[in-house]
């Protein structure tokens, strides 16, 4: 007991920690949209779309490699494991961000701010960083020491916040009223380089503070140890980087597949700032993300029929929440719109698109179960892969036609093959009866209301339509309330009910859910 309530604490603060980083980083996106032209932002996107696969690519499964081989019994000393993992990355992200200074022309020409040279520089500084940075911060929960870890991810946020307002919002107004403060080191035609140098400046400052976990031991580099982590992570990188081009590809391609007159980065900006409305689905499946995986392995050990109603129960509230996220989101659109600037307004169409794609990929992880609790994770790679092929495909099909819009439906067309593909190989392989008939029924009463609500029922009138949403979303939870006969008061909980329900061990799983299957970096916006 003492065990899982340490596991509930410590995975409380990981995944706050994460969650909240992602929630701050988040707020950045209307002073962006405000200050910028879409075109500029369009380079913000495509340039942490970029950062967003390199990462991946630069630290290459090293940190799952670590935990494996420190906690391996051919290898007894974990500093070993530690100092050779270490190493490698020290070497690569060396040679990484080399590479870029001696290309740093033609690699600014394909982040299209040719002229900026500096802007691929600090973004390449700032990955090599990370990508270093990120076994320490392994090591830091191996040692079971998730407050440091939480505080210096925090910090590394909020330096990094406190740097864009300062330069985004502070300098200018010194530079009018007292120029020689900031003069000297301040240029408003700089713009969007100020975002990357935010970012360089908070990932080395959290390579300081993360001096005492590269301390204290005696660095050794094992060359067959190495060799061993290598073979062991290098699937672990393909799975990694099929998973997160699945989510920025679109964006890195775009520029290559787009004509139009109206100009591939300033489209590209557009799309951008209306993803990051969406990211409320995203959020809602991050932290289901954290909580699921811990919640399915320990229900594996449990014997009996139970742990398969809590699979199929867990699934089905998961999708009853997102279709009432996507309701209360698209129901209140006029008013969340707001969140960017005015500008931006003309791709506010991906949104409800983006957001059924991002309950795709939340379904597909929550059947992801079968091959990871039957140690078939390969299959994750082909589902991976898979989704990437459809996402190349639809792309480079319906960019060319319908711009941006083209992303969005290769994103839906990409995790819902995901999704339909490890539902029917799941079925053979390890079959969980989810209650398909239920399922299907919210989802079509919520799209049913979303149409209501949207489409028939239009007053003109904006806050009696207002009214009227909020009286749908009061309907669709009285409904899951009366047909799942959830108690709505403590009293009527502590009546005894039928065996456990899903409901209730999806909240305690919820609470102690530690891992994902991608790694989260603070660099991402």
């Amino acid at each position: 007991m003492a065990g899982i309530k340490s596991l509930a604490k410590d995975t409380a603060i990981y995944g706050l920690s994460s969650i909240v980083g992602r929630f701050l980083n988040w707020c950045l996106v209307p002073l962006y949209t405000i200050l910028f032209s879409q075109a500029e932002y369009g380079v913000v996107t495509l340039v942490y779309a970029v950062v967003a696969l390199a990462l991946i690519i630069l630290t290459y499964g090293m940190e799952t490699g670590f935990f494996r081989f420190a906690n391996h019994d051919r290898w007894s000393d974990p500093m070993e494991v530690y100092s050779t993992a270490l190493l490698s990355l020290a070497v690569s992200s060396t040679v990484f961000f080399v590479g870029v200074c001696l290309l740093s022309e033609p690699v600014s020409a394909l982040l299209h701010c040719s002229g900026h040279p500096s802007y691929a520089l600090l973004m390449a500084l700032a990955v090599a960083l990370d990508a270093f940075t990120a076994l320490p911060f392994s090591y830091l929960r191996f040692r079971k020491r998730p407050v440091r870890f939480a505080m210096l991810r925090l910090v590394n946020i909020g330096v990094n916040i406190g740097l864009n307002l300062f330069f985004l919002l502070l300098c200018p107004v010194l530079l009018e009223h007292c120029a020689p403060l900031v003069a000297w080191f301040y240029d408003p035609s700089y713009a969007i380089g100020y975002i990357f140098l935010s970012n360089a400046i908070a990932s080395a400052l959290t390579a300081v503070m993360l001096l005492p976990e590269l301390r204290g031991f005696r660095y050794r580099f094992n060359p067959r140890l190495w060799r061993e982590m290598m073979v062991y992570s290098l699937p672990l990188l393909v799975l990694g980087v099929a998973g997160i081009m699945n989510q920025t590809v679109d964006k890195i391609i775009f520029p290559l597949l787009y004509s139009g007159s109206d100009g591939a980065m300033t489209q590209l900006g557009i799309y951008g700032a209306n993803y990051k409305i969406a990211i409320v689905m995203v959020m809602f499946t991050q932290a289901f993300r954290f909580a699921y995986e811990p919640f399915i392995f320990a229900q594996n050990k449990e014997k009996g029929a139970g742990k398969e109603r809590a699979y199929s129960e867990a699934m089905k509230y998961f999708v009853v929440f997102a279709m009432l996220i996507f309701m209360g989101v698209m129901f209140y659109l006029d008013i969340l719109k707001y969140f960017i600037s005015p500008r931006y307004f003309s791709g506010l169409k991906v949104v409800p698109v983006i957001m059924i794609a991002e309950v795709f990929f939340g379904v597909f992880f929550n059947l992801s179960l079968w091959y990871k609790l039957t140690d078939k994770t390969v299959w994750g790679m082909y589902f991976s892969l898979l989704g990437l092929a459809v996402t190349l495909g639809l792309n480079a099909a319906l960019v060319p036609r319908w711009g941006y819009m083209g992303c969005a439906w290769a994103a839906f067309g990409c995790y819902g093959v995901m999704m339909v593909s490890s539902y029917v190989v799941g079925r053979r392989k390890n079959p969980v009866h989810y209650p398909l008939k239920r399922i299907s029924a919210y989802v079509v009463l919520a799209m049913l209301m979303y149409v209501v609500g949207l489409y028939v029922i239009d007053t003109q009138v904006m806050w009696v339509d207002y009214i009227v949403r909020a009286f749908l979303l009061a309907v669709y939870c009285m409904i899951v309330v009366r047909v799942e006969k959830l108690p709505l008061s403590q009293e009527q909980a502590a009546v005894p009910l039928p065996p456990p329900s899903g409901l209730s061990c999806f909240r305690t799983g919820f609470k102690i859910g530690d891992e994902e299957i991608f790694p989260d970096y603070s660099i991402q916006i």
